[in-house]
């Protein structure tokens, strides 16, 4: 089981132009930074992520699932890179803000702030919970286990 963030600029692809997507998901292509790729490469369907939208708003606004493994993403001319298929599971009740976490002791290593460039990055399974808690899910939802 694993949990993962992904940002988006709003303007670009949206939390409710994920969540018009339905069932059907999106690709998360674009991605062109070797960690990101790695990590997508890593990721298992199945697995959540939270859905961060960034520059001006800065905050997680929703969950979402892992709905097609790393494949190869078809606007890189190169092939160096890939993509997966995400689809929006639930919004937060209460967003949780950039600003929020960092004043949290908990989350202080999360990849999130250690690695703030990156556009795809790993979350810990308590960063996982405390987040999920942060914006109002008294029950977490989990990954599904690998198979």
């Amino acid at each position: 089981m694993a949990y993962w963030l992904f940002k988006s600029e709003p303007n670009s692809w949206s939390w409710d132009d994920q969540c018009a997507r339905g069932l059907k998901g999106e690709h998360w292509d674009g991605v062109r930074n070797y960690q990101a790729n790695n990590n997508m490469k890593a990721m298992r369907n199945g697995d959540l992520g939270f859905f961060y939208h960034s520059v001006k708003e800065k905050q997680i606004v929703g969950i979402v699932e892992v709905i097609k493994e790393h494949y190869p993403d078809d606007s890189d001319a190169k092939g160096r890179f890939g993509m997966v298929d995400i689809m929006a599971r639930d919004s937060l009740p209460t967003p949780v803000t950039l600003e929020q976490i960092k004043a949290d002791p908990a989350l202080t290593d999360m990849a999130l702030l250690k690695q703030s460039r990156l556009s795809v990055a790993p979350v810990r399974p308590e960063e996982w919970t405390h987040i999920c808690q942060m914006g109002g899910i008294k029950k977490p939802p989990l990954s599904k286990p690998s198979k």
